[in-house]
């Protein structure tokens, strides 16, 4: 990024060091927020001194960006290491595959609700961060669409539908849908329960069908 950019870990030792400010980092942006979070509280929640936060970070910004970068990759994961369309596979068979991804996308946001709401925030007023936000959800758009193309080469989907489109809507839905339940906590229901409404909107959506089906 520029000549003042620290030079980072260059041991074991200085990977693990990045690592436990990382951490520290996360805790306390989930305690105080953004705004009131102070580089020498996470210094201090590392154990190290307030200059060596600055051997690995440039600044408050850098260190929370990469927290949010791999929160949103832990959350993305959830649709890019399953295969969720197969040839002929019965409606039952894919809706279960769905069903997985979307239980673990809510269960590692609920778990993770407190940095969420922090990240959902900073991305509204913070250029970086929600320039990266939006890039990782274009990523998360193309893992879904491409799992509707998978469905319709199978006749296992809508053939109306434009992969990329729904794929948008879908996921859009999706985080925002996340962010009312466990941040803003505007609907409460059991968990399971609000892990099948979705899963129902997601194949009524697809219009989902055994292959071959007209």
């Amino acid at each position: 990024m520029g000549e003042g950019r620290p030079s980072g870990p260059r041991s074991q030792k200085g990977a693990r060091t990045r690592a436990r400010l990382l951490v520290a980092a996360k805790e306390i942006f989930e305690e105080h927020g953004f705004l009131e979070a102070r580089i020498s509280d996470i210094a201090e929640r590392a154990g190290l001194s307030y200059g060596s936060f600055y051997h690995y970070f440039t600044s408050k910004e850098e260190v929370f960006r990469e927290v949010a970068s791999a929160q949103e990759t832990r959350l993305g994961a959830a649709f890019t290491s399953k295969q969720h369309a197969v040839p002929g596979a019965p409606v039952a068979h894919i809706r279960e595959r769905l069903s997985a991804s979307i239980h673990q996308y809510l269960a590692d946001y609920r778990d993770e609700a407190d940095i969420m709401g922090v990240i959902e925030q900073v991305a509204r007023f913070d250029p970086g961060v929600g320039a990266a936000r939006a890039e990782r959800h274009r990523r998360f758009s193309q893992d879904v669409a491409r799992i509707v193309r998978h469905l319709q080469d199978g006749a296992q989907a809508d053939p109306a539908l434009d992969p990329l489109v729904a794929a948008q809507a879908l996921t859009a839905m999706l985080t925002r849908f996340a962010e009312a339940w466990f941040v803003q906590q505007q609907i409460t229901p059991p968990f399971d329960e609000g892990v099948a409404q979705v899963v129902a909107v997601w194949v009524n959506a697809l219009r989902l069908r055994d292959g071959g089906a007209s």
